[in-house]
């Protein structure tokens, strides 16, 4: 069967009548009429579903007429039904001839009483006579009433001069009126055909399609609303560092591991097993398993390495043969450094807890990965770039500005002949990219890294300076027992991806951007970042 569409009624909300074939016996016998006077007790809503059902058919037309009207309010309804407050008092004195000021409130309402007696007195209706009220006039003309009589009918005052008073007074309002002006349309007819909706193959093989009543297109309606998907303001940013690595030749680290031990999280970057960054308030450590086996090789992170070292032109003609690497002498040259100390330092000099380095936990920097890259490229030391942006977790006191899981942005560069000056060069140029040229750097102290710089920009929002990120070069301590030769060096640096999109998308509070608090209406508005854009 064809699909067709009907005479679909559109009935009354009070009545079974069928508004539709109203209208088209309105304008069989008016053409054109205002609905507001044909139809005056019928919504607006009603009427206009049911033009809409013959307009769609091209039976009738019609124009929209926006007219502002007066309405009564409840007092002001009162006062049209029973008289104003001062025609209410004038009475109930006349009916008493003499009336105690006192006695008025039981004679009229009290609201009367209070504003009519004064309204009397301006009309010089009443007098005062001691305590007492008494009439002077004989008759009255109740004008308030006679008005709001007139603007119940009319829906308007007989002079607009007077529609500021009585608003002031709260007896009127004005409201939006929406009526229709109707008129024949090009397919008009009295009653609504049957037309079809689908084209068929029967109605192809017998010919009726020629002589159907199709339904005509609307090419001006509005599809339904898609709730696509949308790119979180935080991928947006990591896209736009994940390029600017990429077109500086960066490899992009594995970091599907979000537990880690003690060992590549901590001890193989010379934090000593004593820092407090290793308390618990400070650290999530995982009970279920507690700890893990010795340092070893990750065949997934080696193989995921392998591919992107093989795409890069820096890497292309070189291969890391990561099977040369001896893990055991690693952990063992670890150990020597932070206990006796190695390869000219003097070490911590406390007493090495192997338990310390199997321990698990959530790792608290990208860095740990950093250092798995950094000890597979002591298998054929050269010059190299490393980059990751991942989420990492501390123990932190949540605030607008920090929170206990983020994303951290690491970058490793290491070649010979590197200075401090050229990391500062670096990370200006960096940040340039970003659209950040407001920098400062302070000296800082991390176990791992000497010398040392935080990286502060200007928040204009929080209207005061922001860390976005930790920068140095890594120490001896940390790169010789891996085996790297001792002229190769390395800079570190850990951004924060929060915070320069804090920056960018003008937030003030981190729980606004990551969490249980995030708007989903910012999410999907935002439009895509352009980090080199004010």
């Amino acid at each position: 069967m064809p699909g067709q569409r009907g005479p679909v009624p559109v009935p009354l909300h009070n009545g079974n009548r069928d508004l539709t074939l109203d209208i088209l016996e309105a304008l069989e016998s008016t053409e054109p009429f205002q609905t507001q006077s044909q139809f005056p007790d019928v919504p607006q809503a009603e009427i206009k579903a049911a033009l809409d059902r013959l307009a769609s058919r091209s039976m009738v037309e019609y124009d929209t007429q926006d007219r502002e009207i007066v309405v009564l309010t409840a007092e002001g309804q009162q006062i049209a039904d029973e008289g104003s407050h001062e025609y209410k008092v004038w009475k109930a004195v006349k009916e008493s001839g003499k009336l105690s000021i006192k006695e008025l409130p039981q004679k009229v309402a009290a609201e009367s009483a209070k504003v009519g007696q004064g309204n009397a007195f301006k009309l010089k209706w009443i007098k005062k006579d001691g305590d007492s009220l008494v009439p002077i006039a004989d008759s009255v003309q109740d004008v308030t009433r006679e008005l709001l009589e007139h603007v119940a009918t009319n829906a308007a005052f007989p002079d607009p001069k007077q529609l500021k008073d009585y608003q002031k007074r709260k007896l009127v309002a004005t409201q939006k009126q929406i009526a229709y002006k109707v008129r024949k349309g090009p397919r008009w007819a009295k009653e609504i055909p049957v037309e079809v909706t689908d084209l068929t193959a029967e109605m192809l093989e017998d010919g009726s399609w020629q002589t159907a009543n199709f339904k005509p297109y609307n090419f001006k309606a509005l599809g339904a609303n898609q709730n696509s998907g949308a790119l979180h303001p935080l991928n947006k940013v990591r896209e736009e560092f994940r390029k600017i690595f990429f077109n500086w030749d960066f490899i992009e680290m594995p970091t599907a591991r979000f537990v880690d031990s003690g060992f590549w999280n901590f001890d193989a970057l010379f934090v000593p097993q004593q820092h407090p960054a290793r308390d618990l308030q400070d650290t999530f450590y995982v009970s279920d398993p507690p700890s893990s086996g010795p340092p070893g090789p990750d065949p997934i992170a080696d193989a995921a390495l392998d591919e992107m070292e093989a795409d890069s032109a820096t890497f292309s003609t070189s291969t890391s043969k990561s099977s040369k690497l001896d893990y055991a002498k690693y952990a063992s040259d670890v150990c020597a450094v932070h206990e006796t100390g190695a390869f000219g330092s003097i070490g911590y000099r406390y007493p090495y807890n192997e338990a310390e380095t199997t321990r698990l936990v959530l790792r608290t920097h990208t860095t740990a990965v950093s250092t798995y890259c950094l000890h597979r490229l002591a298998a054929n030391p050269r010059p190299a770039r490393y980059f990751s942006i991942d989420r990492v977790f501390r123990n932190e006191t949540v605030d607008a500005t920090h929170l206990a899981e983020f994303h951290q942005i690491e970058g490793v560069i290491a070649d010979y002949g590197l200075t401090l000056g050229g990391l500062m060069d670096f990370l200006a140029s960096f940040f340039k990219k970003l659209g950040i040229t407001n920098l400062r750097f302070k000296p800082a102290y991390n176990p791992y890294t000497e010398p040392s710089m935080e990286v502060f920009g200007f928040h204009a929002g929080l209207d005061k300076w922001v860390e976005i990120g930790n920068s140095g070069m890594f120490r001896p301590e940390m790169l010789l027992p891996m085996g790297l030769p001792e002229d190769l060096r390395v800079y570190g640096f850990g951004l924060s991806l929060e915070r320069p999109t804090m920056i960018k998308y003008g937030v003030s509070n981190i729980r606004e951007l990551l969490g249980h608090k995030v708007d989903l209406g910012f999410i999907e508005s935002n439009a895509a970042v352009r980090l080199d854009k004010d």
